[in-house]
């Protein structure tokens, strides 16, 4: 593996799971009213997301906002701020806001205790008015901290998704990676998630670590499915500044380490799709006819995203907002501490305001970066244009690249090879706007 920049014809150029990108993000001077930002938004279906920045390792490759471990009383007092904001944010709501997904994401929403979660669900429900029991609940989860208790608080309240972090079933692997786990270890987690009786369970893996085969990957691949998950995430491993593997440093030439991730995504995405699972996106596979119970990487694709946490993100139709961000272990305490200490969450601080193109180049990227594609009437019908017209430019590069399918007049997909590329097709799409700001960004 390497820490250099990736080259200019990597297939793995940026992970696209919003747009844009957290490290566009900015200090919002004006610090506008969340009453003003949500005055006239659609809020009759929105989503709910909990941030819980708490995680028991942080793994080598993890870049996520997060600390480890917990000194006494903050996780009381992290749960006390996210009471006090979820009641400033539904303030600002309309009275008749409505919830139509839930989330507890991380971090590691599963590093609480049993009756941290059950306060946890207390707030989604009670202070913000989500019936977790009636809407898609998706829970994120690590193998040493997914204990009976706490499953059984889960299943209880509700969450109907349990994706649990394994990564690889290789305890090599897993060591290289700087995951400390051991398999004995994931398949007991995973036997006391499916006693629990969760409708999916999703289960993360990671390839390209050092030192592994496609054998070995094959071997990881079937010892999830043993557990005939309804979903399964293949993540290409990234090294991304400030991390374990960072300060490790280069393993691996970078034109070397792209061709062996991609070899080993087409072997996994191959091997999936041999065993009856649907793929969904360059990193979702869905087992075939499994419940559709939890939300997809597509719900980021629309507005009305209430996040709570000091890593979660707010979406409105007008700006796109959220706390600090820092990968840094003593810059993630400081935005924690600052978080826990604030009494008024009743404006925005840092965000990026959607003007201009911006929700329709949005639309697009997460769009056409599921399998499914994008119908082309949806888009004309949402903002009175074609994306030929929009951006004529970037769709001809990735059609002269052959990455977009040509067999559907009436769909904008991608190709069986351009989803290979999702992670190289998605930043094309990026506006020039966007692509300056993070690049300015200085990591911390």
């Amino acid at each position: 593996m390497t820490t250099a920049p990736p080259r200019p014809d990597s297939p793995y150029q940026s992970y696209v799971y919003a747009y844009p990108h957290k490290t566009a993000y900015r200090p919002l001077p004006d610090r506008p009213p969340l009453r003003e930002l949500w005055a006239g938004e659609p809020q009759h279906a929105l989503s709910l997301y909990l941030h819980v920045p708490f995680c028991e390792v942080r793994c080598g490759f993890c870049n996520l906002f997060t600390r480890i471990g917990s000194p006494a009383g903050l996780t009381t007092a992290y749960l006390d701020a996210l009471e006090r904001q979820a009641g400033a944010v539904r303030e600002a709501l309309d009275a008749g806001a409505r919830f139509a997904l839930a989330a507890f994401g991380g971090g590691t929403p599963t590093y609480l205790t049993a009756g941290e979660l059950e306060r946890l669900c207390d707030i989604a429900e009670r202070r913000m008015g989500a019936d977790l029991r009636a809407v898609p609940l998706s829970v994120e989860a690590s193998p040493a901290t997914s204990t009976a208790d706490r499953l059984e608080v889960l299943a209880a309240r509700g969450t109907t998704r349990l994706s649990l972090g394994v990564q690889s079933f290789d305890d090599t692997e897993a060591r290289s990676a700087v995951r400390p786990q051991k398999r004995a270890e994931v398949e007991a987690a995973l036997g006391r998630i499916r006693a629990a009786g969760f409708p999916v369970l999703n289960i993360d893996l990671i390839y390209g670590i050092d030192g592994q085969t496609e054998a070995s990957w094959l071997r990881s691949l079937d010892a999830a499915l043993a557990w005939q998950p309804e979903e399964l995430y293949l993540y290409p491993l990234y090294v991304r500044p400030l991390t374990g593997l960072a300060r490790r440093g280069e393993q691996e030439g970078p034109a070397a380490w792209d061709a062996r991730r991609l070899a080993l995504y087409r072997s996994g995405r191959d091997h999936l799709l041999a065993h009856g699972y649907q793929q969904v996106s360059m990193r979702m596979f869905r087992r075939a006819a499994s419940p559709q119970a939890g939300a997809s990487e597509y719900a980021c694709q629309t507005d009305g995203m209430v996040g709570l946490g000091c890593g979660a993100r707010s979406y409105t139709s007008r700006l796109h907002y959220s706390f600090d961000y820092a990968v840094n272990a003593t810059e993630v305490r400081g935005i924690i501490d600052d978080y826990v200490g604030t009494a008024d969450f009743h404006r925005a601080e840092v965000g990026h305001w959607m003007r201009d193109d911006e929700p329709r180049r949005r639309h697009l990227v997460q769009s056409l970066l599921q399998a499914e594609g994008m119908p082309l009437a949806d888009y004309r019908a949402r903002f009175g244009r074609s994306p030929a017209e929009d951006f004529p430019a970037e769709l001809a590069d990735l059609a002269e690249r052959g990455w977009l399918a040509t067999d559907d007049p009436e769909h904008l997909r991608l190709s069986p090879e351009g989803l290979a590329h999702s992670d190289a097709a998605g930043p094309m799409l990026f506006s020039p706007g966007v692509r300056a700001l993070m690049t300015a960004y200085e990591a911390k």
